[in-house]
């Protein structure tokens, strides 16, 4: 079953005079517990899709549905509601906010947006910063991480909440081959013990690699994908 769908999206952006398509009448669906990448050169669109899965960006024509949710059609309060309780984020410079300990860093979103009780976030959070194997550096300050420990912190927040789909823009940019190659095993890990759904924007061949499914795009069009034998299927 599909977890994500763009149907016919169009993002167009007016920079001055000059009218850009970011996509092209993109249509596509995720399946639910998949382990997803979005590929494709600087430009092609990347982003954008996942933006508008998201529920950061609106289309300027077609429909993106997640979870059964037309989110395309909600408002500003609608869609900030909606990531809350649905999505979780993973940025590739971390996000991470310096003054908050790794333990408050993880807990924010419950606190900010899910509005849970102390009682209730403590023991959720213990639990994902053991399952990320940061339990042991939750009273230490960003600052005080190296980049790997920091995206370890980032997937941490973004699961915390128990959303559905979880979207990474370049989750791999800013760490070096090995580092990225533990953080990409890590968020298999996580896919595989909460069942949440993963989709990256990447170039990163080692993301590439360890994706189940790739969707293709250039120049904001989506050509096609492949699955874990590498055939592509054009769009």
């Amino acid at each position: 079953m599909a977890l994500v769908s763009l149907e016919g999206v169009t993002r167009t952006y007016d920079l001055g005079e000059v009218r850009v398509n970011a996509l092209s009448d993109v249509s596509l669906e995720v399946e639910k517990g998949a382990f997803a990448a979005l590929v494709g050169p600087s430009g092609s669109g990347k982003t954008t899709a996942l933006n508008l899965m998201g529920c950061l960006d609106k289309p300027s024509q077609g429909r993106v549905m997640v979870s059964g949710q037309d989110i395309s059609a909600l408002d500003r309060k609608q869609g900030a509601l909606f990531r809350g309780e649905k999505l979780g984020f993973v940025f590739q410079d971390f996000n991470l906010l310096p003054v908050l300990t790794v333990f408050e860093n993880v807990e924010y979103p419950l606190l900010m947006i899910l509005d849970m009780p102390r009682d209730k976030r403590g023991p959720l959070v213990e639990r994902v910063l053991e399952a990320v194997g940061m339990s042991n550096q939750s009273h230490k300050y960003p600052a005080q991480l190296s980049g790997g420990q920091k995206q370890r912190v980032a997937v941490a927040r973004a699961l915390v909440g128990k959303p559905e789909l979880v979207l990474a823009d370049e989750p791999t940019a800013n760490l070096d081959g090995k580092t990225a190659q533990k953080v990409i095993e890590l968020m298999k890990q996580m896919r595989d013990a909460f069942g949440t759904t993963f989709v990256f924007s990447t170039h990163d061949q080692r993301v590439m690699d360890q994706a189940e499914v790739l969707f293709y795009l250039e120049d904001g069009i989506f050509v096609g994908h492949s699955g874990r034998k590498g055939q592509v299927e054009n769009a």
